[in-house]
């Protein structure tokens, strides 16, 4: 779990709170309006643009990239095996995961909450 009281103090500013809020619900706004395999262009833009600012910005947004990389993954697979049939189902769950857990991600970094991705995998540190 990220705490922004690990980071030190002043923390969480809301510059901060912004770009943090991009990361999370940035992806899922990405993942709703690109089925799925759109939600890790917003959290590398927020990356990109105050992750080196921010050690918790950075923090949030890779593992909001982490998680909307792997269900982008996901997705991309589910579209290349559409005419199988099976790819109907797993682009869904591709889009349904990478929307209401980004959302939720969102809800709880507007409330300062620490959030978990589940299902989600280290593929950048």
């Amino acid at each position: 779990m990220t705490d922004p009281k690990q980071y030190g103090a002043p923390f969480y500013n809301s510059d901060e709170q912004t770009w943090t809020l991009v990361s999370h619900f940035g992806g899922a706004a990405g993942a709703f309006l690109f089925g799925g395999c759109g939600g890790w262009v917003a959290p590398l833009i927020a990356l990109l643009a105050h992750g080196n600012r921010s050690p918790y910005v950075r923090a949030e947004a890779i593992k909001a990239l982490n998680f909307q990389l792997l269900w982008s993954i996901v997705g991309l697979i589910g579209y290349a095996t559409l005419c199988v049939g099976i790819g109907v189902v797993v682009s869904g769950v591709a889009w349904l995961a990478g929307t209401i857990l980004g959302v939720i991600a969102g809800v709880k970094a507007a409330n300062r909450e620490p959030f978990t991705y589940p299902f989600s995998v280290t593929i950048i540190k």
